[in-house]
């Protein structure tokens, strides 16, 4: 997967492969192969040779995360290039039905709306862990929650359609 990660100002590109507990992170010039694991929600011990670094990570919005190390809290906004693509402009979705889908496998841990409900542009509809993280998708316009398609605790595939929103 490849991301980019805005660090106070500075974008970086980021690239991730994940095989099981083994992650190779590929963060500008630089290559790391870790053994990450969560012990606990939001904090991950990532293993490299014998070294072993302690991270928490709390989700702010929209892609956004502050990540603390040794003390240093940094924040962290990762972005997925292919999601900007086709966008359009703010009223891309004014009309019709549009459906929210996920980027990569994960497993739904929470809905935030239910069929019936009134969602506005920008507003939470189901959060979705994918690689470790979790990520809140969003409604791009206003409108009601047409149909959920999923289930809290289920595993979803690349692609797959959560939620439609008319």
């Amino acid at each position: 997967m490849k991301l980019k990660a805005e660090i106070k100002k500075e974008s970086l590109d980021v690239e991730i492969r994940m095989d099981g507990d083994r992650v190779t992170a590929v963060v500008g010039d630089i290559t790391y192969d870790l053994e990450v694991t969560e012990p606990e929600n939001g904090v991950y011990l990532f293993k490299n040779g014998g070294k072993i670094s302690e991270a928490s990570v709390t989700p702010g919005t929209a892609g956004s995360y502050t990540v603390k190390v040794r003390g240093k809290a940094t924040d962290v906004k990762l972005i997925d290039p292919k999601r900007l693509r086709g966008s359009g402009s703010n009223n891309a979705h004014a009309d019709g039905v549009v459906v929210i889908k996920t980027a990569m496998p994960g497993k739904v841990v929470r809905i935030l709306k239910n069929a019936g409900d009134e969602v506005a542009k920008g507003e939470g509809v189901i959060v979705v862990e994918a690689m470790k993280m979790q990520n809140e998708m969003r409604s791009p316009k206003d409108g009601v929650v047409k149909e959920m398609r999923v289930a809290e605790g289920q595993t979803v595939a690349s692609g797959e359609v959560l939620t439609v929103i008319e």
